[in-house]
């Protein structure tokens, strides 16, 4: 009877280390999709510039309020890094959000930010403001 219970017991606990360990494979599973989901990725100028003339991005600017009033692309909202929350960036159903900030630094960060926050792919423009000015595209200026 001893010998029953336990080889009942040892099969109880078998059961229970695979039950487990299917579980942690399912995590497992789940969390590299999502990472394959979320991910960041740039875009050069003069994709985002045909991209707004086509009316197809919500522009977001994660530089300092000071940064945006000074100069900015035209439509944009401004977000700071510094106070980021992905949580309140409304997401458009009909446009891409694109990211920008002075050199691509700031808005690699909030992408990663959103990315997660929507389990999808963000992008932000490559080189930020500077590689935007540099290809001699429009920029919005306070009047």
């Amino acid at each position: 009877m001893r010998l029953l219970s336990a080889l009942g017991l040892a099969g109880a606990l078998a059961l229970a280390g695979c039950a487990a360990s299917n579980n942690d494979i399912a995590l497992d599973t789940q969390a590299k999709a999502a990472s394959v989901t979320a991910s960041v990725t740039t875009l050069p100028a003069q994709e985002l510039a045909s991209l707004i003339e086509e009316g197809k991005v919500v522009l977001i600017d994660v530089r300092t309020p000071n940064e945006f009033e000074s100069e900015r692309l035209a439509g944009s909202l401004n977000a700071p890094v510094g106070s980021f929350d992905a949580k309140s960036i409304p997401r458009d159903a009909t446009r891409e959000t694109i990211l920008y900030c002075r050199s691509s630094g700031r808005s690699k960060r909030a992408a990663e930010m959103l990315a997660a926050e929507w389990n999808t792919e963000v992008r932000h423009l490559e080189g930020g403001i500077l590689a935007w000015k540099e290809a001699e595209l429009p920029i919005a200026t306070p009047e």
